[in-house]
């Protein structure tokens, strides 16, 4: 059985819109995949050991990650040579700074803070990803019309990979079940 982890984006849930439509498709539509959709901590420390041990135990052949879950999606699959799909993903160098102190999840309302040991954390993973080696192992879609993060920037980051621009949409990518068939195809997902 092929394995997925999808990674949702920062401060959300495995609650998501997005996590539920791609979480829906896989489970109408595929007998041979399994889709793993954790609730990442908040911290951003805790988060990476979460997806570092699911990956060692449950090894998934791709990740599908959103926006922050994008970032830390290309990481782990620079590191392991997996598949990875990208929704308006956050690409280095990210900065996260804005975020120091005290946060709420969106999604569940649960208070908690960014320090700088986890900003930290981001630096090191930015240099290790700087410049992509793994080119062929990423599908990324990015609509123009996001509002948090500068879609430009992820056209240059992946530029020698596979990549789709939408005009118009927003962060939420919307319509996002009209391009699930793209990523099936590219995860090879039955």
């Amino acid at each position: 059985m092929t394995k997925i982890l999808y990674l949702h984006g920062f401060a959300s849930s495995a609650d998501s819109t997005k996590a539920k439509v791609i979480e829906s498709f896989v489970k109408k539509n595929t007998n041979l995949t399994k889709i793993l959709i954790p609730d990442l901590d908040n911290n951003l420390k805790n988060s990476y050991r979460q997806i570092e041990e699911i990956i060692k135990t449950e090894s998934p052949s791709a990740i599908i990650g959103s926006s922050l879950g994008g970032f830390f999606g290309t990481y782990f699959s620079e590191k392991y040579d997996l598949l990875c799909v990208n929704i308006n993903p956050a690409i280095p160098p990210i900065d996260m700074s804005e975020y120091l102190g005290e946060n709420q999840n969106y999604s569940t309302g649960e208070k908690f803070v960014i320090d700088q040991e986890q900003l930290d954390l981001l630096y090191v993973m930015n240099k290790k990803i700087r410049n992509l080696k793994k080119h062929k192992n990423f599908l990324t879609l990015v609509q123009s019309g996001d509002e948090v993060l500068d879609y430009k920037l992820s056209i240059e980051y992946f530029s020698a990979s596979q990549i789709e621009v939408i005009f118009g949409g927003n962060h939420s990518f919307e319509d996002l079940e009209s391009h699930i068939p793209k990523i099936q195809n590219f995860l090879n997902m039955h």
